[in-house]
């Protein structure tokens, strides 16, 4: 017991000897950063025989000696009475890192130094991408630009006109006086996605010329003026040339009309010329032949778009046809070689491009009422909601609902022939009982209302309100051209006629090659 008590107590002892240094030690080096903070001198640092400061061991009763860590300018010997006070607080506050300082009555020696120019390497490309290039200013992007800077915008979805002036920094005052700088400027307001405007941006920042690109053909360019804006509508030349396509049927005229070249507004174009001779719904058959001369426009040596037909030829089943664009006081319109128009009185379908489901007999099983019974009208099966469209100018005389027909507009036309159109989903809502009809114009749309198992149009024609079938029916022509017309009308079709007859020549011979 006596002998672990004795050791004990060594221990105890020279941990607490241990603590002791360690006390002195942390003491000795808040005192020293005191000292140094206040800028005292020490009795080292003023000894003019004094050499150049190092660190001291401190020195202690037991002859122990720790190096201090710190690099101070003077030995932690007592300081000299100071009489500056020193707070309690600025003792207590951690000491920053002291910087070695020389003594004010030992100046440095002066050292002399040649400054020795760098030498500069050779520019290769890693050193020619490492120096940095003078700045140069950054490109205002709205708002102040460099006289008579331009900008192009093009137009995005969703864009408003106040909105893109806004962008430039140009004021809602200003865009007030371009609208209402004239009554061209007015089209600024129904601008659309793609199209272009270019702005002139004055040095003070305000809209000095405005150009709105319409198409490639026009331009409305808005210039700044002493009192307002002035406006002005630029149109740029287009020349036209004439080109011609021939083909064969053998799938559809879609298919077929596209690998001859023409597009698809060329196509419907070509069935509407023809609508009033040919079915195309129906009648098209493998091996009809057609022939198209038509217009291109160029704008700046580019084709800018399609031109008008001018002269077509479709044969149908061995018949063919002919169809010549020619323009009067009254309009333009297609004529034949005799000169009357192929605008007919009636259209032959109401529905383009539909198929026939059941044919105007004087027979026919009744799928709803389950017996025999006479179907005088023509069916167009169509998607619901097809447009239906009358087959020629009148007055609507009922638009209602008529037990098996369910749904149906019954147009008169002069005082002999009358349509029926029957099933519809839904009427068009400007046609209303009494309401004056034109040819092509939209009546209602396909449904299956009344009594019928799908959507399609049951469509009759009547002549004196007695059913004919509208696929066989002669329809009344047109009246030709006036006599004086006549002439003037063979005269310009020559040249096309004899076209016509070249590229049927051509297209015979090589057809006979293959």
């Amino acid at each position: 017991m006596i002998r672990d008590y004795k050791f004990n107590s060594k221990l105890s002892d020279r941990a607490a000897r241990r603590h002791g240094r360690l006390g002195i030690y942390l003491a000795s080096s808040v005192l020293a950063g005191v000292l140094v903070t206040l800028g005292l001198p020490d009795t080292e640092a003023t000894s003019p025989a004094a050499g150049p400061a190092h660190p001291q061991p401190l020195a202690h009763a037991n002859h122990m000696t720790v190096e201090e860590p710190l690099r101070i300018s003077a030995p932690l010997a007592p300081p000299e009475p100071v009489m500056q006070k020193v707070s309690l607080l600025q003792a207590v506050q951690p000491p920053p890192l002291p910087v070695p300082e020389q003594a004010p009555t030992a100046p440095e020696p002066e050292v002399h130094t040649a400054v020795v120019p760098a030498v500069q390497p050779e520019p290769t490309e890693a050193t020619a991408t490492a120096v940095p290039a003078p700045a140069e200013p950054a490109p205002a992007t709205h708002g102040a630009e460099r006289p008579d800077a331009w900008k192009t915008h093009r137009i995005a979805r969703g864009e408003t006109l106040a909105g893109i002036f806004k962008t430039y920094g140009l004021s809602a005052s200003t865009l007030y006086r371009v609208l209402h700088a004239g009554k061209d400027a007015k089209t600024l307001a129904h601008i659309r996605p793609g199209q272009k405007l270019r702005f002139r941006i004055d040095q003070q920042g305000g809209l000095g010329q405005l150009v709105f690109v319409r198409n490639p053909i026009e331009s409305l360019r808005v210039t700044r003026t002493d009192d307002g804006f002035s406006v002005r509508l630029d149109s740029k030349q287009i020349e036209r040339k004439i080109n011609s396509v021939a083909g064969t049927i053998e799938s559809s005229l879609f298919v077929d009309g596209q690998k001859a070249g023409l597009s698809d507004s060329q196509i419907m174009e070509l069935a509407e010329i023809f609508g009033w001779d040919i079915d195309f719904a129906l009648e098209i058959r493998a091996g009809d032949q057609f022939r198209v001369i038509y217009e291109e426009q160029f704008v700046d040596g580019r084709k800018y778009r399609n031109g008008p037909i001018i002269a077509a030829e479709f044969v149908n089943r061995g018949k063919t046809y002919q169809a010549f664009r020619y323009e009067t006081r009254d309009g333009i319109s297609y004529y034949d070689a005799g000169g009357h128009s192929k605008r007919r009185a009636f259209i032959r379908t109401p529905i383009r491009f539909a198929r026939i489901s059941s044919r105007f007999q004087p027979h026919r099983w009744h799928p709803v009422l389950k017996k025999w019974k006479s179907h005088k009208g023509v069916d167009y099966a169509a998607p619901k909601g097809t447009s239906i469209k009358v087959t020629g100018n009148g007055r609507v005389i009922f638009r209602g609902w008529q037990r098996g027909y369910g749904r149906v507009v019954i147009v008169q036309h002069s005082s002999k022939y009358r349509t029926v159109y029957a099933h519809m989903s839904r009427f068009r809502g400007s046609v209303k009982k009494g309401s004056r009809v034109k040819q092509g114009q939209v009546i209602g749309y396909v449904g299956q209302s009344g009594w019928a198992t799908g959507p399609h149009l049951h469509y009759e024609f009547r002549v004196n309100n007695v059913q004919r079938n509208p696929l066989t029916v002669k329809l009344p022509k047109s009246l030709p051209l006036p006599k004086r017309q006549l002439a003037a009308f063979k005269r310009k079709i020559a040249p096309l006629t004899q076209q016509l007859t070249s590229i049927r020549q051509a297209t015979m011979v090589a057809s006979a090659d293959r």
